[in-house]
């Protein structure tokens, strides 16, 4: 019998378990399951927190409306009348050309017969008074009249002729007897107001410049008296 010299070896350890394919299914099917169950959770908060924000959003904007001052608005509706403005039939509003003067029911005129030559009106401004009878042939053609008393102020006069020299089927003048300190007419309509910052200014002027009340549509602002007579 022989002696071996070298110490026994140890034992080898036992083998790892092979893991089982329905395990590992398993596992794959719950972090499968888990990430859906995630993201839906996820879509359900996005979803509510957006209900919410589209709920809210009527109330929000009732309450800016809310918000908003009061009164009336300019017109009363698109294509409606000036808030103020006063109206005549144009169908009793005369339109022959007639020599001399007229004496018209309304100061300053709003329509009637007139002179057969116009008063320019392509953005003029003019520092005494006109013939009621050449700046009525002015309004025929859809021109807005732009007038004041001596009760305007330096400034609403610079303003309103500023504004009346930059757009054409306009003028303005003078009008020492009218009784508004401003007053703005077209062919059957008229208002008037204190200042030239009044809202309603460039609401009228939007309005009527060459507007559905104009009787000569087309017809020109150049070509007429280009001072009073």
């Amino acid at each position: 019998m022989s002696f071996d010299p070298r110490p026994p070896m140890p034992p080898a350890p036992p083998a790892a378990p092979t893991p089982d394919r329905s395990d590992r299914t398993g596992r794959i099917v719950a972090i499968v399951v888990g990430a859906v169950a995630v993201a839906g959770l996820v879509g359900f908060g996005s979803y509510t927190v957006l209900d919410r924000t589209v709920g809210d959003r009527p109330e929000r904007d009732r309450a800016a409306s809310d918000s908003k001052p009061g009164g009336p608005p300019p017109t009363a509706a698109a294509g409606g009348p000036v808030r103020g403005e006063k109206t005549w039939d144009a169908e009793k509003l005369g339109r022959d050309h007639v020599a001399g003067d007229v004496d018209y029911p309304m100061t300053p005129p709003v329509g009637g017969n007139h002179d057969q030559v116009w008063m320019n009106c392509q953005g003029d401004v003019y520092e005494k008074p006109l013939a009621d009878v050449n700046a009525v042939h002015s309004l025929e053609h859809g021109a807005v009249w732009v007038t004041y008393n001596a009760t305007a102020s330096d400034a609403d006069v610079s303003a309103l002729a500023s504004r009346v020299s930059s757009t054409p089927f306009t003028l303005m003048s003078p009008y020492p007897s009218q009784a508004g300190t401003i007053t703005l007419t077209a062919w059957g309509k008229q208002l008037t107001v204190d200042g030239a910052d009044d809202e309603r200014v460039d609401v009228f002027l939007s309005a009527y410049v060459q507007g559905p009340q104009t009787p000569e549509p087309g017809a020109p602002c150049t070509g007429g008296l280009a001072a009073p007579r």
